[in-house]
């Protein structure tokens, strides 16, 4: 895997996410028993360990992206709704200030409403200049706030192009929006 024209599959964790890298996995991965305001600590770490001065300064920006997080702070992460383990693990993220923000499956387990609020923070990151991976496969919401996308089947790459050409192409329509079988359902 290259990323910004290095090789990284040889490199640890510590040195991909100081090139700028940053993951949030698909069971968020959260520290149930630490606060929230600590496990946020935990993506600046690499920064504090460089010597950065104002890393805490990125908190801030966290809980302006994610208010309930800083009402929360001093509460333990596994006391948390899915919804706001999710928010908790993006922001422990941005903690890092990554260039790449990888996100493996952010509606997964989500209610309806959440997921809505889910991807208008992803739209809002996107704005930040945070380039942003998306794996989802809630293809509305993603082709919603992706400026170009990939389509996978079965492990190969079926269909590729700027997100708003996939959102009416017909095929991406009727196999992964389900909105042809819909109208045909009530008509």
């Amino acid at each position: 895997m290259a990323y910004l024209g290095h090789e990284m599959s040889a490199l640890s964790i510590e040195a991909r996410v100081s090139r700028g890298m940053c993951l949030v996995p698909e069971k968020r991965e959260l520290f149930s028993t630490m606060t929230v305001e600590d496990n946020l600590l935990l993506g600046a770490y690499r920064r504090k360990k460089a010597g950065e001065k104002h890393f805490l300064d990125q908190m801030e920006v966290v809980y302006e992206l994610f208010p309930r997080l800083k009402e929360r702070r001093v509460q333990q992460a596994g006391t948390l709704s899915g919804g706001e383990r999710q928010m908790l693990a993006v922001g422990r993220a941005l903690m890092a200030k990554p260039q790449l923000l990888m996100l493996d499956e952010p509606s997964l387990g989500l209610a309806p409403l959440i997921v809505k609020e889910i991807f208008h923070i992803i739209n809002d990151l996107r704005k930040t200049g945070v380039a942003t991976l998306l794996i989802e496969q809630n293809a509305r919401a993603a082709l919603q706030v992706a400026d170009y996308a990939y389509v996978i089947e079965t492990g190969e790459l079926a269909l590729e192009g700027p997100a708003q050409e996939l959102a009416t192409n017909p095929k991406v329509i009727e196999t992964y929006l389900g909105l042809a079988k819909k109208a045909a359902a009530s008509a």
